[in-house]
């Protein structure tokens, strides 16, 4: 069968593709890219005259963002940072905006919470982590309602927030994937968010390469085994020369279909859904001789609708420089000033 789900994803997939040279396209959204970049500046101005002001809990805050539209690989590297703390013996949690939920409230996210209400990505850290996930509009909002319920919390890390000043912050981890930072400039003419350079304490490249040079960077691969609803693993190599569909509503699907054929299994089908889909109007394809395979992040809602789906998680390792000098900036005075 041939790849379907694409039509939703076509005008999407040409803007990130004019994002990565100065082409026509882009030369024409260039007007906009600089009253994009006039109200940012403005806004950064407002925070450094005090007028706008950026508010501090009592404890470090690590914001783990990028400078570049399109997920770049943020929540697992908020995964990796959660895990490396708590091994540390660390007591953790996690902020969030909760995008794409149908809630617009500040809420706890728990085990039996609806991933429509919480988002799917910090259902997906509550779950991959067990750390207490807060989720509001205001990410301040989430850290006090995070340290009111949970009080022994010793560090907190934001799910995004780059942008969000009015959050302060300790330590800013910036997020790279392979497209870098496309043609260097702003939205809607180019990926960047914010000029480029910028201040930040540590650079982490979450490609099959560095973007750049400097910066830090990590291995990923699929995890050996796929996983059931019910926590059952199944090996990848079990699943070789079935009948299998590949689903993904991520930011670039096809990485994730190219790492399932990379481990040896062929796609009778693909299915690429737009980032954050909820999947609530979407139709299973007819058939029941077929294995339907997924992310993880889809997981969390596609269960709900396809229940023996198999989830394959991501392996994602920072290389441990990156974790030595994070631990540096945690450590030092200067990297965390009390409230």
């Amino acid at each position: 069968m041939p790849s379907q789900g694409r039509s939703s994803t076509g005008a999407a997939s040409r803007l990130q593709d004019a994002w990565l040279r100065r082409g026509l396209l882009a030369c024409l959204l260039w007007p906009l890219s600089q009253l994009y970049g006039a109200i940012f500046a403005l806004r950064g101005w407002l925070y450094s005259l005090g007028w706008l002001r950026a508010e501090r809990v009592p404890v470090p805050v690590i914001i783990v963002g990028n400078v570049i539209a399109g997920g770049a690989g943020k929540t697992p590297v908020v995964m990796a940072v959660v895990r490396h703390l708590q091994a540390r013996g660390l007591q953790v949690g996690v902020v969030s905006r909760g995008y794409g939920r149908r809630t617009d409230d500040c809420r706890e996210v728990l085990d039996g919470s609806d991933p429509h209400d919480v988002g799917d990505e910090p259902a997906l850290i509550q779950h991959a982590t067990g750390a207490p996930v807060f989720v509001a509009r205001r990410r301040i909002d989430a850290a006090r309602a995070l340290l009111e319920r949970h009080s022994a919390t010793q560090v907190i890390v934001s799910d995004d927030g780059l942008q969000h000043l009015a959050l302060a912050r300790d330590i800013e981890i910036c997020v790279f994937d392979d497209r870098g930072i496309g043609n260097g400039w702003l939205l809607p003419a180019g990926l960047l968010r914010e000029p480029w350079p910028r201040r930040c304490d540590l650079v982490l490249h979450s490609g099959e390469r560095p973007a750049f040079s400097g910066g830090f960077t990590a291995t990923r691969s699929l995890e050996q085994d796929a996983v059931a609803r019910d926590g059952k693993r199944v090996p990848l190599e079990d699943l070789a020369g079935k009948p299998l569909i590949a689903l993904a509503a991520i930011a670039r699907p096809e990485g994730f279909f190219d790492m399932l054929r990379a481990r040896g299994l062929t796609l009778t089908q693909t299915i690429a859904l737009p980032d954050h889909h909820d999947f609530d109007a979407w139709q299973r394809p007819p058939g029941s001789e077929y294995t339907l395979l997924c992310t993880e992040k889809d997981a969390v809602k596609l269960w709900r609708k396809a229940p023996d789906a198999l989830a394959v998680p991501l392996h994602f390792e920072p290389a441990p420089e990156f974790f030595a000098a994070l631990d540096a900036k945690l450590s030092s005075p200067d990297g965390y000033q009390a409230a």
